[in-house]
């Protein structure tokens, strides 16, 4: 009775049956091999497959058989190698050419063969790379948009992203393509040497397999160190991608504060660090493959050595010595051959594990997740109970303490309060992009957390402050807010927020391009298109985060008006600091310092003077009825707010019908961007500049040599690695004539045969030394010349980016998600030319000219005919090259188009995840990636072909070779031994051409990129801010003119932004530019900084053509403050010290804070002015970032200063103080204010209405209000009563 207890008692304590309790044992081991791996950062060999189809498995399987019959076939050659020898050896010489005709059939049998084996090996394995490398990339994008915004925050930037898809895939794709097909058959070669060597002669292959283990261990070791290597080296190039990414992305940010050579430096000073990493991996390389070198050269002496023992010991026979040695050999020879293939697996796999990491990266908020509750009929009441929450990348940073907020279903709540309060954080937690750290976010009484995410933001339409559009075109980025739209539903969409009038009147209608970010279109412009989007989605609940913010009067007005009628029925909650656009809300909250401090409707915190909100509308001064001394102030406040609402015609009867009509002639605008912090065009083509093609074709002609130039200061490096190369390709001759040399020891009498083979032992391992020392030193010098070549490179390619115009930036092709990808994949394609594969080719060329030498001594008449065969391989290694270049060209311009759609996607993810957009997403990147897809199927194809013909040349080499020397023989021109000398030295020979034919592949994809490459170098900047040519100026006054300008855009020169425009802006005084969206008023403020130059006219500086001063130092004189200003990815400290160029010091950059208003909220940060802005500031709320940005141009203490919408995502108050620091800063310069708000512009000097592309009136304030039929005082009318009208309704 009590076994059965202690059975029962032993299985549960682990004493019971071994297969029940090894099972927990093989988990835990299964776990700790896992965790040893996440340790080492490397993937699992099997785990960089994990991501194949069918047909990819299909594929390997085909590639692998290939490989292996590819691998055996060598061995083959072997063995019907001893038949032509019996047939030579045997049989009088009158029937040779009979019994080797025979044998030589069997040669173009295994040519043939080989040939297919080849073909299947190659081809297969290269497809299959390249599809599982596109889906990888793939997957790595699916799961990035799936992730959780603290991520983005805190883990993930654009330049990572672009590095990694460049970088980290091609490095996989390298580990997963070819070079597996390759190990394959290498293996299969060293295992059917071993199979053969124990079947002819047991005793001497095992002494032999000594050489395994340390051969096994130097792989292991290569592969450990270039993972940790190339690991380190693809960081830095992600920290220079990072650069790349910020630079070109904020360019116009980094021109106006001449950040050109900051941006140089800190590239520099990754790139060189992987340099040094690049270096090392290539000299640990070395060493492990010296050291394999060494291994095999030792192992022929033993072999050598033992043989001739056993041949006097043990009545071993030559031949049998012979064939064991040679069949050991050719595997020993294809395990020493898998180094670099090694390599190449430690890369890619310490790249898979980079990016699996983020595959298998389980968010906590899952935008893909399919659990959660769905409503069957959503209401749309939202409530905030007792939230606490802080930001993840600022968690000591408490937003909300126990914060309370109800908006009833159906009704719109406005929230108010000063910038930085937390009335953002409110739509994101119920957008759901964080959840708060406690409390709950519920809708319809529903924690949102219990709900299905997609589903909810499809009940959700957002419009944020800085609306972010995708670099396709306006028709695009519409239909994000319902992708099945009509063309009627998105007309009706574009009409209801004013933003039909401005696409009719584009070239292209709805297909024109917006450019990165929305870069051609202004910033009213872009506004009206995210609104539209909006307005298609006809969500349940509408978030409006100041959507109206950069509009002009008479768009925000028919904008409103629109919005009033979608938000009816509509649970609403409006962000906004102009109160006017919030005063009809059923309920108002303000916050305050994450509370709610008052709510209630528009009248009723009115009747409250003291209260936090009466205030607000008190420093807004919009309330009240104004008496007489109080007028001009109306008017002009009105004025200010439709400063762009004026209309081409100089007369108020047609601006009135332009106001009625809905009218917005923002089709010649131009405004500030998201992505860059300036100015630039409205629109763009979408077919790249004629220039764009010409350089196409100009570097298409740019020949490798350039290359080589580029090289110049490595020359004695590159001569000294060519020497090491040459004298590496004369060891394999050296081992053919060791080898016959013993060979020929084993026939000699045995006290003969003894004392040689101790002389050949030690030759042996005198040669494996000298390999051993060469083989490092030759992947040092190869790699310290390609590697300060690709340093160079880039440094030279992204300096010239830097300095171009900013036109060159406006072309599509020129997106800072290309760029980067073009500097990370093309430096790769010809690094890998100039290191690996130039040393190869060296070494190649070395032993077919050896083999050459060596045939034409032995016979001559059989080494000329049969080397005619020869020119065959090198014609068909052209043929490949040639027939690759073209589709690389093609294939590349589709990757870095594809890699621009991830860029972009990645930068907006708010707006992807807001939308649901992942799956339109993710079809346009599929969509890109089908022709680089195509392309390696292409190459897979060729290069498998080329490969087989090199190997069918081979065998078909050998047959010639034989059955002439048969013939020879048989006429009496050549005797066994010259015929057999002849044919070792054409197997180096041949087997050179053929490792020359695999170059092809590198070849045709350097080409590529040397053409784009020195297409960049060679593009000449007409506006040149590095070069020192134009004057200085000793002392400037700040006095600007410009005189008769006419100007359109490069890119679209058939629309005319101004054509005689004429305008003074004396020193020392304020010009205020005033007139509708798109009438030219950042586009002066461009001219000025010569972001451009004019077409006609002249603009001048204290009396000098700014064309004759130098660019850097023009710039230097001007501060720029822009309406959507762009920090970088570094601390705030870092971003307000920009401004200066040198060293700013702590007490400069807190008075320059102090002044902007930004102190205080700076200082109430956990960190300081050390807190992270995050990537573009997006840790900061859009009035601080406003702040930093103006606290930057007031430390460049600059002679002129241009405000453009300086304060335009300010509350109230902090835009008093800003606007008070403004006015200080201001006095005694030059100063160019473009503005909205009455309070910034109506204290000007002058104030200049644009219009129909001219100045139409300038004056005071007084002096255009005196003008009671002016432009501008017709305006100030028109929103004196619209102002009348809203507060008597409120009342």
């Amino acid at each position: 009775m009590q076994l059965p207890r202690r059975r029962a008692r032993g299985v549960e304590e682990g004493e019971g049956w071994p297969h029940q309790h090894q099972e927990p044992w093989r988990r835990k081991r299964r776990g700790w091999l896992a965790w040893r791996r996440k340790r080492r950062g490397w993937l699992g060999c099997t785990g960089l497959f994990r991501f194949a189809d069918g047909a990819d498995v299909v594929l390997m399987a085909a590639g692998a058989a290939g490989a292996v019959a590819s691998g055996v076939a060598q061995l083959l050659m072997t063995l019907i190698f001893g038949e032509v020898v019996n047939a030579f050896g045997s049989g009088s010489r009158h029937d040779i050419l009979h019994r080797v005709s025979g044998v030589c059939l069997k040669f173009v049998y295994l040519a043939i063969g080989s040939w297919f084996a080849c073909f299947l090996q190659v081809a297969c394995w290269i497809i299959t790379g390249e599809r599982q490398a596109a889906r990888i990339r793939g997957l790595y994008l699916e799961a990035l948009l799936r992730q959780d915004i603290a991520f983005f925050d805190k883990e993930m930037t654009t330049g990572q992203l672009v590095e990694s898809m460049s970088g980290d895939t091609i490095l996989i794709q390298d580990a997963i393509g070819e070079k597996v097909g390759k190990f394959i058959q290498l293996t299969a070669t060293f295992v059917g040497g071993l199979v053969i060597a124990f079947s002819k002669g047991w005793l001497l292959a095992a002494v032999m397999m000594s050489s395994v283990p340390p051969i096994v261990v130097a792989g292991a070791a290569i592969s450990w160190t270039v993972s940790k290597l190339s690991s380190q080296g693809q960081a830095k190039y992600n920290e220079a991608g990072i650069v790349v990414e910020q630079t070109i992305g904020a360019i116009r940010t980094v021109a106006s504060f001449n950040g050109e050579n900051r941006a140089i430096a800190l590239y520099n000073k990754y790139i060189r660090n992987a340099y040094v990493s690049a270096v090392q991996e290539g000299t640990a390389t070395g060493l492990g493959f010296g050291f394999v070198m060494l291994i095999l050269f030792c192992t022929h002496g033993l072999t050598a050595w033992y043989g001739a023992k056993l041949i006097i010991d043990k009545g071993y026979e030559g031949g049998q010595v012979v064939s064991v040695w040679m069949a050991f050999m050719t595997g020993a020879m294809s395990l020493g051959e898998a180094t670099p293939c090694v390599t190449a697996f430690a890369s890619g796999r310490a790249a898979g594990h980079r990016m699996m990491q983020i595959i298998q990266r389980k968010p906590q908020i899952d935008s893909n997740g399919t659990d959660g509750i769905v409503l069957a009929n959503m209401k749309g009441d939202i409530e905030l109970r007792d939230v606490y929450f802080s930001y993840p990348s600022r968690r000591d940073q408490l937003i909300f303490d126990g914060f309370s907020l109800h908006v009833l279903s159906g009704k719109t709540m406005a929230i108010v309060g000063q910038s930085g309060s937390g009335k953002s954080t409110v739509i994101n937690l119920v957008e759901r992009f964080y959840d708060p750290q406690a409390g709950e976010v519920s809708i319809d009484g529903v924690n949102i957390k219990s709900l299905r995410l997609g589903w909810l933001r499809e009940n959700i339409g957002l419009v944020s402050q800085e609306p972010l559009l995708f670099a396709t075109s306006i028709r695009e980025n519409i239909v994000y807010g319902k992708e099945d739209a009509t063309d009627q539903e998105i007309m009706a969409a574009t009409k209801l927020a004013n933003a039909a009038n401005f696409i009719d009147k584009l070239p292209n209608g709805l297909d024109t391009m917006v450019g990165e970010h929305g870069a051609q279109l202004s910033g009213g412009q872009k506004q009206r298109i995210a609104i539209t989007r909006a307005i298609l989605k006809n969500p349940k609940i509408l978030l409006l985060d100041e959507a109206t913010s950069a509009l002009d009067m008479e768009s925000e007005r028919v904008v409103q008006e629109a919005l009033n009628r979608i938000m009816q029925g509509k649970t609403t909650i409006i962000v906004a600091h102009r109160l006017s656009t919030i005063k009809d809300a059923d309920t108002i909250s303000v916050i305050h310092r994450g509370k709610v401090v008052e709510l209630g409707t528009h009248t009723e915190l009115l009747q409250d003077p003291n209260g936090a909100y009466s205030q607000l509308i008190q420093l807004q001064d919009i309330i009240g009825e104004p008496d007489a001394s109080d007028v001009d102030y109306q008017r002009s406040t009105s004025a200010v707010r439709n400063v762009e609402s004026l209309n081409k015609s100089k007369h108020a009867p047609s601006l009135k019908r332009s106001i009625t009509g809905g009218a917005s002639l923002g089709s010649t605008s131009v405004h500030l961007i998201t992505s860059a912090n300036m100015i630039v065009l409205e629109s763009t083509d979408t077919e790249p500049l004629p220039k764009v093609s010409d350089e196409g074709e100009e570097c298409r002609k740019v020949a490798l040599s350039r290359l080589i130039s580029l090289n110049k200061p490595e020359m004695p490096v590159l001569l000294l690695g060519t020497v090491a190369a040459v004298i590496s390709g004369v060891m394999f001759p050296v081992l053919g004539l060791l080898m016959s040399s013993s060979i020929n020891s084993f026939y000699e009498p045995p006290h003969q045969l003894q004392k040689d083979s101790r002389f050949w032992t030690l030759m042996y391992v005198a040669s494996g030394v000298a390999s051993f020392i060469i083989l490092p030193v030759e992947n040092f010098l190869f790699g310290v010349a390609g590697g300060k070549l690709v340093e160079r490179i880039r440094s030279l390619s992204f300096q010239n980016i830097v300095c171009q115009e900013i036109s060159w930036f406006d072309r599509p092709s020129n997106a800072s998600g290309n760029v980067g990808a073009r500097l990370s994949v093309d430096a790769s394609n010809i690094r890998r030319l100039v290191g690996d594969s130039l040393a190869l080719m060296v070494r190649s060329t070395v032993t077919v000219i050896a083999g050459f030498v060596r045939a034409m001594v032995a016979n001559w008449r059989l080494a000329l005919v049969a080397t005619v065969v020869l020119p065959w391989g090198g014609l068909q290694g052209f043929l490949q090259i040639k027939f690759l270049e073209g589709f690389s060209a093609d294939a590349k311009a589709m990757y870095e188009e594809a890699t621009q759609v991830a860029n972009d996607d990645v930068s907006g993810i708010r707006t992807i995840a807001s939308f649901c957009a992942e799956p339109k997403v993710m079809k346009t990147y599929y969509g890109k990636c089908k022709a680089p897809v195509q392309q390696g199927t292409r190459q897979g194809i060729v290069s498998g072909l080329a490969f087989g013909v090199s190997f069918f040349l081979m065998y078909s080499t050998y047959a010639l070779c034989f059955y002439i020397g048969a013939k020879f023989i048989l006429d009496g021109k050549a005797t066994f031994t010259e015929v057999f000398r002849v044919f070792f030295a054409l197997l180096l020979a041949t087997a050179g051409v053929s490792q020359r034919s695999v170059l092809g592949s590198d070849y045709a994809k350097a080409k590529a990129s040397t053409s784009t490459i020195f297409a960049l170098i060679d593009s000449k900047s007409k506006i040149d801010p590095s070069s020192d040519d134009g004057m200085v100026l000793v002392d400037v006054a700040g006095e600007l003119e410009l005189r008769q300008i006419g100007f359109s855009y490069p890119s679209r020169p058939d629309i005319q932004i101004f054509r005689d425009l004429n305008l003074r802006i004396p020193s020392g005084k304020t010009v205020a530019l005033v007139g509708e969206s798109g009438c030219g008023k950042s586009t002066i403020i461009a001219l000025l900084e010569r972001f451009y130059d004019p077409d006609s006219g002249t603009i001048t500086l204290d009396g000098v053509g700014i064309k004759d001063l130098k660019v850097g130092w023009l710039r230097r004189q001007m501060g720029l403050v822009s309406q959507e200003p762009i920090l970088f990815n570094d601390t705030i400290r870092a971003n307000i010290a920009y401004g200066k160029e040198g060293e700013a010091t702590e007490e400069e950059i807190t008075a320059a804070a102090k002044a902007a208003n930004a102190h205080r909220f700076i200082s109430a940060l956990p960190q300081g002015y050390g807190t992270v802005a995050g990537e573009r500031g997006a840790q900061l709320s859009g009035g601080q970032k406003q702040r930093v940005a103006i606290a930057r141009a007031v430390l460049r203490d600059p002679r002129i200063l241009l405000l453009d919408e300086a304060t335009s995502a300010l509350d109230a108050e902090s835009e008093r103080a800003v606007q008070e620091a403004l006015d200080r800063a201001a006095a005694g310069r030059t100063t160019v204010v473009v503005a909205h708000r009455l309070s910034t512009i109506r204290d000007a000097d002058v104030i200049a209405v644009l219009g129909n592309g001219e100045v139409v009136a300038q004056g005071t304030h007084q002096q255009l209000m005196a003008a009671r039929d002016g432009v501008y005082a017709s305006l100030v009318e028109l929103r004196m009563r619209s102002e009348r009208a809203g507060v008597s309704s409120s009342a």
